[in-house]
């Protein structure tokens, strides 16, 4: 899977990504090899899913998809 990061310099110093086609997926580190490492881990945990979370009833189906 390819995805893409917009990459913010941050006030502060260091830097901010975020990845569009995942909503809330945000990271930030003080350089752009530590920022590359960090979007790997955010977008690692943000297609995760934690199954015990999700609600579902007897007639719901669960369906895996490699993409």
């Amino acid at each position: 899977m390819t995805l893409k990061a917009i990459i913010h310099p941050a006030e502060e110093g260091g830097y901010w990504a975020e990845v569009p086609a995942l909503p809330g997926c945000l990271t930030q580190a003080e350089n752009l090899e530590d920022l590359k490492v960090n979007l790997r881990e955010a977008i690692t945990l943000w297609l995760s899913v934690d199954d015990d979370v999700m609600a579902s009833d007897a007639n719901d189906k669960v369906m895996e998809l490699t993409v």
